[in-house]
């Protein structure tokens, strides 16, 4: 036995070890929800409006029952547990955004159910389907979240009843008015005409493609920020730059300047012909430089939520 090993030995070489220890636990909480979030996103993107939103929400949802998971004994039936938790939080978020005035959960629950309020609507799900996600922000939470569990992820009465804590009576109420609210809506409004993107996001674009990986760091800020969605972070030139090693060191992608939800992004593309795009890359620029790149890369299911303008020019 080492004598000489003491208990401040112990502690100083505690940290690394933790912190080895915490992320491999991360990959394998990661692991086990990953056949969930693809549906989690689908849900939180219509809760919130946006898909890039609804991801935001799908990251917190996650952290949350990473870290609730670590207080419990035993492991909760994954999906209700974690679609209670998404379903919090994006009420949380929406509030939060000040997108519109709250309405408590709790008043599904006042609202007279009768058993003939859920009937086989295949109608009112093809609409909940081919709804723009905004429309679904005119509904009041339980509404919302109650037609979205049932139409488009076609979730049970019963599921939806835990998921949300609510009596399966006071779904149907709520998926009844809420179906009702959303076909008054009508048909979405017509596609707005594709706009002409920043010259900035096209220089962007343009030294991207061409691997010119020199003159696309010289259009970030000194402490420009990465986020990897679900993968890593970084922060500064120097930690970024291997980011773009990275892609240059890959093939089977070309970046096209884009609209998404009122915001501009860079739709990625499999080469410079395609009009699908895999999933898309978002900048925040300041005083003319990058400050902020987020990639969404390792949850490509987000694009099968958006509905992309590619830029004309």
């Amino acid at each position: 036995m080492d004598s000489s090993r003491t208990e401040s030995d112990d502690d100083a070489a505690a940290p690394d070890d933790l912190i080895g220890v915490l992320e491999a636990g991360r990959r394998r909480f990661l692991a086990l929800v990953e056949h969930v979030r693809p549906e989690l996103h689908r849900y939180c993107t219509r809760m919130t409006g946006s898909a890039a939103d609804g991801e935001d929400v799908v990251q917190e949802t996650l952290a949350r029952a990473c870290y609730e998971l670590s207080q419990m004994q035993a492991m909760p039936p994954l999906r209700p547990w974690l679609f209670r938790i998404a379903h919090n939080r994006a009420i949380d978020h929406w509030r939060h955004e000040r997108l519109r005035a709250a309405e408590p959960l709790d008043a599904a629950a006042e609202i007279a159910a009768e058993h003939d309020l859920e009937p086989d609507h295949s109608l009112a799900r093809r609409q909940a389907v081919e709804a723009a996600l905004g429309s679904f922000l005119a509904l009041a939470p339980a509404q919302r979240g109650c037609v979205i569990l049932k139409d488009v992820l076609e979730h049970s009465l019963e599921e939806i009843a835990v998921e949300l804590e609510l009596s399966v009576p006071a779904v149907k109420a709520a998926l009844h008015r809420g179906r009702a609210a959303l076909q008054a809506l009508g048909e979405a409004p017509p596609a707005v005409r594709p706009r002409e993107t920043s010259a900035a996001l096209r220089r962007y674009a343009s030294l991207f493609n061409a691997h010119d990986w020199d003159g696309v760091r010289s259009l970030l800020a000194d402490d420009v920020r990465l986020d990897l969605v679900s993968r890593r972070k970084a922060a500064g030139r120097r930690d970024v730059g291997v980011y773009f090693g990275n892609y240059g060191r890959t093939a089977g992608w070309h970046l096209k300047p884009a609209w998404l939800e009122g915001r501009e992004v860079l739709a990625v593309l499999d080469d410079p012909g395609s009009t699908s795009p895999r999933y898309f890359i978002e900048l925040a620029w300041r005083t003319g430089e990058v400050a902020a790149i987020r990639d969404f890369r390792y949850v490509a299911y987000i694009a099968q939520e958006t509905s992309f303008e590619l830029d004309v020019a």
